[in-house]
């Protein structure tokens, strides 16, 4: 049987695995589901149909699967689907999703929502994110595997941020930041790659001067921005770096590509 505080609210159809912990003073909705291992501390709020993956910790004033921020939203059954293994932290705060835009907020598995860390309606995040302190994403917004938000950085909506980014700490993101791409600034502009997140992954040397001519020639090579992608697409053909470049490049539709500040070439 779950452990339930008798402080503590769940309503009649949530569903808890046997061994999930629920401290005093949370409240659960009827509609939430809890897998194996979950454990709420003290003054959780968990609304909506929201599912919660196994073994996710969840810390005091988190406040999950209340209604979107969106005056479009009408009280169309969406949901929020949170990962396995995550961590939650205090006053942190996510979306169900709208009608509009697919109607799921999904955040992938082994993430960490620091303090006062936000996720709007519709985004998609995915696995091992790290959101800082008060690093929040407006709606639709889409983020890779392995990026790092840092803190109180803010996320324009419909905004994609690529795989193993990295944006900095009290930076404004409006545009899609590429994978593997490191973005600051109050308008971010990219200065080069992500090589510190690179090589804590593993990526060996060869990997990190192929990423990097991949970056020089989409940036700082000869002719205008539409040339250089052309030549990158040949590059694609024999580097998984290119290719993933030119395969973000390609799939994006709402926001225009952040770029790096004129003359700077940065960790690539």
């Amino acid at each position: 049987m779950p452990l339930i505080d008798s402080l503590a609210r769940v309503s009649d159809g949530a569903r808890l695995a046997d061994d999930v912990v629920v401290g005093p003073f949370c409240t659960v909705g009827p509609d939430v589901v809890l897998e194996a291992g979950v454990k709420l501390h003290s003054h959780v709020n968990i609304q909506g149909a929201t599912h919660v993956g196994a073994r996710t910790e969840i810390f005091p004033f988190a406040s999950l699967g209340t209604p979107p921020q969106s005056v479009h939203y009408k009280g169309e059954p969406t949901a929020l689907v949170i990962g396995t293994d995550c961590v939650i932290r205090e006053h942190a705060t996510a979306n169900i999703g709208t009608a509009g835009g697919g109607g799921v907020t999904r955040i992938g598995d082994t993430c960490m929502m620091m303090t006062g860390s936000h996720v709007g309606h519709d985004c998609q995040v995915g696995n091992g994110v790290i959101f800082a302190n008060n690093a929040v994403l407006g709606g639709h917004v889409e983020v890779g595997d392995f990026v790092f938000l840092g803190g109180q950085c803010a996320v324009h909506q419909f905004t994609r941020i690529g795989a193993q980014a990295m944006i900095s700490g009290i930076t404004g993101v409006r545009e899609d930041v590429i994978p593997f791409g490191y973005a600051l600034g109050q308008a971010a502009r990219l200065v080069g790659l992500n090589t510190i997140g690179m090589k804590r992954r593993g990526f060996t040397k060869s990997d990190l001067h192929a990423a990097r001519a991949a970056y020089r020639e989409l940036f700082f090579g000869e002719g205008v921005f539409e040339e250089r992608l052309v030549k990158l697409r040949v590059r694609a053909e024999t580097s998984e770096f290119a290719k993933a470049l030119v395969t973000f490049i390609d799939a994006g539709v709402k926001r225009p590509l952040c770029q790096p500040a004129r003359g700077v070439v940065g960790e690539a």
